[in-house]
């Protein structure tokens, strides 16, 4: 992930995303296998969890954007990992490389811009 910030600033994890957009959990691990964060959610809970100490969100976009420091459709996620271009506000989601296990997602407004980049294992 990349963000326009001024410094600019780049966030390299990889994950397991588990779940649906109502009862999940995304789990977020540092390029050598250890664990950043796990971030879990369902209806009226929303739970960050890193460096030993749990912290509670309002809502699953709260949650990503006090795990991330900016606001990531993780909701959205879901559906344009199974292949659907579901919209999400102020986001454009290219999805023409999924069959080659990546997707592409730009935030374009409100900014700073920021781009989201998703390998999968294949």
């Amino acid at each position: 992930m990349k963000v326009d910030s001024d410094p600019p600033k780049s966030f390299f994890a990889s994950f397991d995303l588990k779940g649906s957009p109502d009862v999940g959990e995304l789990a977020l691990f540092t390029p050598l296998g250890t664990t950043l964060a796990v971030l879990s959610w369902a209806p009226r809970s929303a739970v960050l969890r890193a460096n030993g100490q749990s912290r509670s969100f309002d809502s699953l976009d709260a949650l990503a954007l006090g795990a991330t420091g900016t606001a990531i459709p993780i909701a959205n996620l879901f559906e344009w990992l199974a292949g659907n271009p579901s919209p999400a506000s102020g986001w454009q989601a290219d999805l023409s490389q999924l069959g080659d296990g990546r997707i592409t997602a730009l935030r374009i407004t409100p900014p700073p811009g920021v781009e989201l980049k998703v390998l999968l294992d294949q």
